[in-house]
């Protein structure tokens, strides 16, 4: 007793702690600050349609969903980091909560506690959780139709029944179609080697009242936004769902850049994600294939439903992403919930057998990535500067002007600026520098990039002083009346 006790309380540090970084962690470029920009653009006008990726440019790279919860955070909570990053761990928690229900209603209420603590301690589980992304919501919406599908014939509820098509819309309106390929895929890979004995799992599902419900829910929105801003659902469907997979440069991405890698690279992304555990769990599966053979190892994997239905969901995404070169570390989040309960099984089997005193304690192995973040958080409180993040900058700029003067991003603006800055911080290109110095009677705020500083100076029109430096970036004040000069203030 005093062992899953003591694992529940595991499992709850484990959840809580992302708190902490959450609002200690200033937004970094790029990918946090871009949408947590879009969700600020969205609570600020009301326009619950369209995402805007700036006033006037459309964002189509991705639904609605994320960008609805983090709305409604800010205007509850306020425009701050903790109020944006906090629907996505609600997200996880309510991951958790289903993975838990699954495990317990399969394995017993043990297992369940350790493949809770796997899953909060994996490392993009737990950096994801409290950050602000689209895939938790993806997530929670995959792992509730994978979890619904298996528990609907043993607990027939309407829950469950109606579950894994509310989680198919949930992950529609979070991601798109990809969401489908994510659940059709493992069920198809499940179900090929025993198709009639294993098509009874499907009849459980009321399909035709269910895919009316995800259509109820999801399509909706999709008919808006076309109508709302035409060529949204080409660029969604064509762009994003397959040229992005199949081109791996490809250069019809609107809002970044390709992320071209070699095939097969998404088995490394794996290993980073499941940090600690995937390397533990390697190292048993060698240990077990050694001692026992391939074939004592995998028979009970095909043998039992359960445990091969778990084995096809962790690794069709890999498998999927095997062969495409545009991807991401966060593609392997929807496979995580089944790897964990499958590494808890194994862990949980090890320590019991083992002779090793030490085997039992192997559960704080489950502290490493918190403690890690945790600390990287602190030092990110104390020393924000050492971060691609605009926050300090433009708090600073915002004490030493009046109200409503804006900062000049010269050249290039950054997405934690626009956030930071509330969507005042300007552009300037190079060559419009000169002409916004002359045409100004009070003193301007320009912020430099440092790789960009000596192009710029050369086309300064009036004298400069050094106000504030960060990572990226030095703040000058443009002024007629000061002493110094550009090229002096460079030469020292």
């Amino acid at each position: 007793m005093t062992r899953r006790i003591g694992l529940w309380w595991v499992t709850g540090v484990l959840l809580c702690l992302p708190l902490i970084s959450m609002v200690l962690m200033p937004l970094s470029d790029t990918s946090e600050p871009r949408y947590a920009e879009i969700a600020r653009l969205m609570a600020q006008s009301g326009d619950w349609i369209t995402p805007w990726f700036e006033p006037g440019k459309p964002f189509w790279g991705k639904p609605p969903l994320s960008f609805w919860a983090q709305a409604l955070s800010f205007r509850l909570l306020g425009v701050n980091e903790f109020a944006v990053r906090f629907p996505s761990w609600l997200s996880m928690v309510a991951t958790v909560g289903l993975l838990i229900a699954f495990t317990r209603a399969f394995f017993g209420r043990q297992l369940a506690q350790w493949a809770a603590v796997v899953y909060s301690s994996c490392a993009l589980v737990y950096i994801t959780s409290g950050a602000v992304l689209t895939d938790p919501f993806l997530v929670l919406g995959t792992t509730f139709s994978m979890t619904a599908f298996m528990m609907a014939r043993h607990y027939p509820s309407l829950f469950w029944r109606y579950g894994f098509f509310v989680g198919l819309a949930i992950g529609l309106l979070a991601k798109g179609p990809l969401a489908l390929v994510l659940v059709a895929g493992p069920l198809l890979l499940w179900l090929l080697p025993n198709i009639g004995g294993r098509m009874v799992q499907f009849r459980a599902l009321p399909w035709t009242r269910g895919l009316l419900l995800t259509a109820l829910i999801s399509l909706p929105w999709y008919v808006m936004a076309e109508i709302k801003t035409p060529g949204f659902l080409n660029y969604f469907i064509v762009g994003e769902h397959f040229l992005r997979f199949i081109d791996p440069g490809w250069q019809g991405d609107l809002y970044g850049t390709a992320h071209e890698k070699m095939h097969g690279t998404i088995w490394w992304y794996w290993l980073q994600a499941t940090f600690p555990w995937g390397l533990f769990g390697v190292g048993l599966l060698f240990l077990n294939l050694v001692k026992k053979g391939v074939r004592a190892v995998i028979k009970p994997l095909a043998d039992s439903a359960q445990l091969s239905y778990l084995l096809a969901w962790a690794l069709f995404t890999p498998l999927f992403f095997t062969f495409s070169g545009n991807i991401l570390w966060t593609y392997i989040l929807p496979c995580l919930g089944a790897f964990s309960i499958l590494m808890a099984l194994g862990w949980r089997k090890w320590v019991e057998q083992s002779q090793w005193k030490f085997a039992l304690n192997t559960r704080w192995i489950a502290a490493l990535v918190p403690l890690v973040l945790v600390l990287l958080s602190l030092f990110a409180y104390v020393s924000p500067n050492h971060f691609k993040t605009e926050k300090g900058l433009v708090h600073f700029a915002a004490l030493q002007t009046k109200a409503g003067t804006p900062v000049y991003y010269v050249d290039e603006r950054p997405f934690s600026a626009r956030f930071y800055s509330g969507g005042t911080a300007e552009l300037l290109k190079i060559n419009e520098v000169s002409a916004k110095l002359d045409n100004s009677t009070l003193p301007v705020l320009l912020a430099i990039p440092k790789k960009r500083l000596n192009e710029v100076v050369h086309v300064l029109s009036v004298p400069v002083q050094k106000r504030y430096e960060n990572k990226r970036y030095i703040l000058f004040e443009a002024s007629p009346g000061l002493a110094q000069t550009a090229m002096s203030i460079v030469a020292n």
